[in-house]
């Protein structure tokens, strides 16, 4: 069994949504003064690895709690679209297989960025057409290897298509490491009632 670590690591400097610099990271306590380590962490629900919930965007939807700590846990596949230059269409996504119930994950020129790089604003993203051919293809949940998942969409429907269906969003992933195919993926969100979207730990399994 082999694990990949697909998480952003979370550190001062960190590529940050649109430069937003709301990461802050401090040592409150030192061995050097006071014979023991304590640290405080100032984070947006949106920093790093995240996973976007329905009440992101939605005005009744579902917040963390609501869609369960086990929505990003399950059957993985990881999908290579390191050829495309814009974004992810629903053409590119009817080209692959994709079995009903799949963690569907999108490997990107985006894992080629460094992990503290200004934050590129042509980032490569899923279009609302790519969103709707994920939803007919029955997708678990999607995740996309940089800190937002679409971009100039006034409305958002690339979000909107997948959460009014309750289809969570992992953005923030890093797959450069890792080749396109089957995994057993386990993402966990931290346990905050109430909120629309929170930092998580992934890794994929290889059996």
């Amino acid at each position: 069994m082999k694990v990949y670590d697909i998480s952003w690591p979370t550190f001062n400097g960190m590529t940050e949504y649109k430069d937003r610099k709301v990461l802050h990271l401090k040592a409150t306590k030192t061995f050097q003064k006071d014979y023991v380590r304590e640290s405080l962490i100032t984070i947006g629900s949106h920093t790093g690895t995240h996973i976007d919930a329905p009440a992101h965007f939605l005005k009744e939807g579902k917040s963390i709690e609501e869609i369960g700590p086990l929505s990003c846990v399950g059957p993985a596949q990881v999908i290579d679209m390191t050829h495309v230059e814009t974004c992810i269409d629903a053409e590119e996504i009817n080209k692959i297989e994709i079995k009903p119930n799949m963690l569907v994950l999108f490997k990107t020129k985006n894992s080629q960025l460094q992990v503290n790089a200004p934050f590129n604003h042509d980032f490569i993203y899923l279009n609302a057409e790519g969103a709707k051919a994920l939803v007919e293809k029955e997708a678990r949940a999607v995740g996309i290897d940089y800190l937002g998942i679409e971009r100039q969409q006034p409305n958002h429907e690339t979000h909107t298509t997948l959460l009014e269906k309750n289809i969570p969003i992992i953005e923030g992933l890093r797959l450069a490491h890792v080749n396109a195919g089957n995994y057993f993926m386990w993402c966990l969100p931290l346990s905050i009632p109430g909120i629309d979207a929170v930092p998580a730990r992934a890794v994929l399994i290889e059996e």
